[in-house]
């Protein structure tokens, strides 16, 4: 499987390829006022508005940096209505990528109700690389105000 590695602070993770559209520099987002946490706003993918969410805003607390190594990653996102939508996911330093085998990856031992996206851990010459799951990385409530402003709930 081949993974595409970022960083959110000093820490390293991997996101499965097979769930991602493109990778893009990062581009001009417009904010949406009074958007929960991690919320950046939207921009326009092939004539098409996707909500983008900041993965260092949502998980500690602090935007993203604007960088040349920093991208926006269109992912594909269930619904939970059986359909998939698209969001962009700012990511910073997500210009390496990894290959590893599913069963390379082992539980990390700690359990974290907050933080539902975080998945099994690995391993390289850098050191220790965590899986996120996209399907977890946004609340219900998230959720819901995403795919409901879009029309689709």
């Amino acid at each position: 499987m081949l993974f595409l590695l970022f960083q959110i602070g000093q820490d390293r993770y991997a996101l499965d390829v097979r769930q991602i559209v493109e990778v893009l520099p990062l581009v001009s987002i417009t904010p949406v006022p009074q958007a929960p946490l991690g919320v950046a706003g939207v921009f326009m993918y092939r004539g098409v508005p996707v909500p983008v969410i900041d993965v260092n805003q949502l998980t500690v607390g602090r935007p993203s940096h604007s960088r040349l190594n920093t991208r926006l990653v269109v992912v594909h996102l269930p619904d939970g209505e059986g359909q998939t939508r698209l969001i962009g996911l700012i990511a910073e330093r997500a210009t390496e990528t990894m290959r590893r085998d599913a069963s390379d990856f082992a539980a990390s031992g700690i359990a974290n109700d907050e933080a539902p996206s975080l998945g099994p851990v690995t391993t390289d010459a850098s050191g220790l690389v965590q899986r996120i799951d996209v399907e977890k990385l946004l609340s219900p409530a998230v959720r819901r105000m995403l795919f409901t402003a879009s029309g689709t709930a």
